[in-house]
């Protein structure tokens, strides 16, 4: 899975490349391994959020906004998910559960 671990992190996972070179549907989405490993972790434990991290430009942000609609729409509460834009150039999106 790749990666640093952010402070007060339980969990980060990257997001891969591969998501966003084809059609997106919720299922598609949550067939990622790493997207689904987020939510079960998010699901498992009331009160957590999660963090997309992304880097700087506009494609990375509007992959990481549309990463946020899509979990959402899988469940998570829209004010629980918040975006970061402190990844390096070229850096898979990330997604972090916070206790």
């Amino acid at each position: 899975m790749g990666g640093a671990v952010f402070a007060c992190a339980q969990e980060t996972v990257s997001v891969p490349f591969e998501l966003w070179d084809r059609p997106r549907s919720g299922q598609a989405v949550l067939d990622q391994p790493a997207v689904r490993q987020a939510v079960n972790a998010y699901l498992a434990q009331p009160g957590a959020s999660l963090v997309i991290h992304h880097a700087a430009g506009q494609e990375p942000l509007l992959q990481a906004e549309e990463l946020r609609a899509w979990l959402i729409a899988l469940a998570v509460g829209g004010e629980r998910v918040g975006l970061r834009g402190d990844l390096k150039s070229g850096e898979p999106l990330k997604i972090e559960v916070l206790k």
